[in-house]
């Protein structure tokens, strides 16, 4: 392929920034509630649920833009399992630290370990092209299929235990900081790579256009997503707490 054809699509990079910086910012609230500088419901205040739904969804769509023009741009498998790599590894990490924070309701399936699973999925199913809208529209609808039919005693208790509500067929949210399962996540990614595949073929200026003014900030987030996702919040914790320590 042309030089111009691999190079980077700065402006999902600034898409993916943008949601680097929301996160960051509702990870900052959580941490001020965490130390009790400001009290907020994160687990039933729709503020907040929804900016984490909203948050988890540009991400995920975000990862699937990106799935796209990787697999439209013809990358490798050796380059995408280094990646992957990268992703699981940090997912371990997560899991470990999560562990020693709150190790009753540590984290074993956020959103790292989903998009770990959800790379595969996606790199395996490029090919389906506009199929990949309604298998999307299919897993997103079988989240509300399975509580229906959990509450019907249509399907085994057995989904909603770590063994198996990794899938999201669930009849409750289980006891975790962070939790993003197959159901109905993939079909955000799913809906990110269709969207991703139309717009670089049909509308590639949408994506390959200079960067607005003043968001080479986010361009520089996005591109470094992982790495800021890792480092983000012991930062946050560690500045809270020492001028918590400090005030006393």
């Amino acid at each position: 392929m042309p030089e111009a054809s691999r190079s980077r699509y700065d402006r999902i990079d600034v898409l993916r920034g943008l949601a680097i910086a929301w996160m960051t910012a509702y990870h900052f609230a959580f941490d001020l509630d965490w130390f009790g500088w400001w009290r907020q419901d994160f687990h039933a205040d729709p503020v907040w649920t929804w900016q984490r739904t909203a948050i988890v969804s540009a991400f995920l769509f975000c990862a699937g833009l990106g799935q796209a023009a990787a697999s439209l741009q013809g990358q490798g498998w050796p380059r995408f399992w280094r990646r992957w790599a990268q992703v699981a590894g940090c997912a371990v990490v997560v899991s470990i630290g999560s562990y020693l924070a709150f190790p009753d309701s540590f984290i074993y399936f956020g959103v790292l370990h989903g998009i770990a699973v959800m790379l595969v999925i996606a790199r395996l199913t490029a090919h389906w092209g506009a199929w990949l809208w309604l298998a999307g529209a299919v897993v997103i609808a079988l989240k509300f299929g399975a509580q229906a039919a959990h509450g019907a005693g249509l399907l085994p208790e057995a989904l909603n235990t770590p063994a198996w509500n990794w899938l999201g067929l669930i009849g409750r949210k289980p006891v975790t900081q962070d939790y993003v399962p197959l159901v109905p996540w993939l079909g955000v990614v799913w809906w990110g790579m269709a969207a991703g595949r139309w717009t670089i073929r049909r509308r590639p200026a949408w994506v390959a256009g200079a960067v607005p003014p003043g968001t080479a900030w986010l361009r520089w987030m996005g591109r470094w997503s992982l790495s800021w996702y890792m480092l983000h919040q012991p930062v946050l914790i560690g500045l809270i707490a020492a001028a918590s320590r400090a005030l006393r």
